[in-house]
């Protein structure tokens, strides 16, 4: 049975691979798709598509745009938006420069710490070139790995860089209302990545009033019980159910949430959500 994985970074933001590897690695897996959405860029989905194509592998164009939520940060995933929408792009532009206020906030937090880190360090860490290209917290990781203050990433996130890390910090972003409204004028289907990892499942009969179409319901981060119960509130509210190892690749030895191809669904789940797209075109 062939199989897609909707979730995927590459060198484009946080991720290891270039988008071209990024394929690449989806056909070694025995993929029939997969999804390129790093955040708050499309800046890899060109490379992307033109491998795809050369390769037999259906790529599905994507994003996953910050959100902020009652101050809690939450992830929506656009696939199959348009990557050249102007208006995407500008707005894609805005989470940029967020992401950079936050990198500073983080970095400045844990000098407060009494850990030594610069913005140059954590620049270097970047694996792809342009200016449409991010830095985000696994490359703050990768430094304080360098620098011995943690071992592993999961190290890093537990006690500086996740939610209830030590130097965590999050500026004002966009509400996940406005990111479906985003994707939905782009031209995509908005779906709720990792709703596990929030722990605030009121919020999502609000994102389906709003126009939700999916909702990631496969990941590495959901437990069994919890990947059932996103199973059910998938039917209950008219939801596609997606998955997504959302690949980053492994850094120090430790592989960021999954290696690609490890959570995925049936690859008919690609047209439903092609379908869901072009109904906002």
């Amino acid at each position: 049975m062939a199989k897609v994985d909707f979730h995927s970074h590459s060198t484009a933001s946080d991720g290891l691979f270039s988008p071209r590897d990024v394929v690449r690695l989806a056909e070694s897996a025995g993929l029939a798709a997969v999804g390129i959405t790093d955040h708050d860029t499309v800046a890899g989905v060109e490379e992307a598509l033109a491998e795809g194509e050369k390769r037999g592998i259906t790529v599905v164009p994507g994003v996953e745009i910050s959100t902020l939520w009652q101050g809690k940060e939450i992830h929506m995933l656009g696939l199959f938006v348009i990557p050249d929408h102007p208006h995407l792009l500008n707005k894609l532009e805005e989470q940029r420069n967020k992401r950079k206020e936050r990198n500073r906030m983080i970095i400045n937090n844990l000098n407060q710490l009494g850990i030594s880190i610069t913005m140059e360090e954590v620049m270097e860490k970047k694996k792809g070139k342009g200016k449409d290209l991010n830095v985000g917290r696994p490359h703050i990781a990768e430094v304080l790995i360098d620098k011995g203050i943690v071992h592993t990433m999961d190290e890093a996130f537990d006690q500086y860089l996740g939610k209830d890390g030590k130097a965590y910090a999050t500026p004002e972003r966009i509400s996940p209302f406005a990111a479906i409204e985003l994707i939905h004028a782009s031209g995509g289907a908005a779906v709720l990545a990792h709703p596990g990892l929030y722990e605030q499942d009121d919020l999502i009969p609000l994102l389906v009033s709003k126009g939700l179409d999916g909702i990631e319901v496969n990941h590495p981060d959901h437990p069994e019980d919890a990947k059932e119960k996103y199973r059910e509130m998938a039917k209950a509210f008219g939801l596609i159910a997606t998955a997504g190892s959302d690949f980053h690749g492994e850094r120090n030895g430790s592989m960021y949430h999954a290696p690609l191809g490890t959570c995925t669904t049936d690859v008919s789940v690609v047209e439903l959500l092609r379908q869901a797209a072009q109904k906002q075109r």
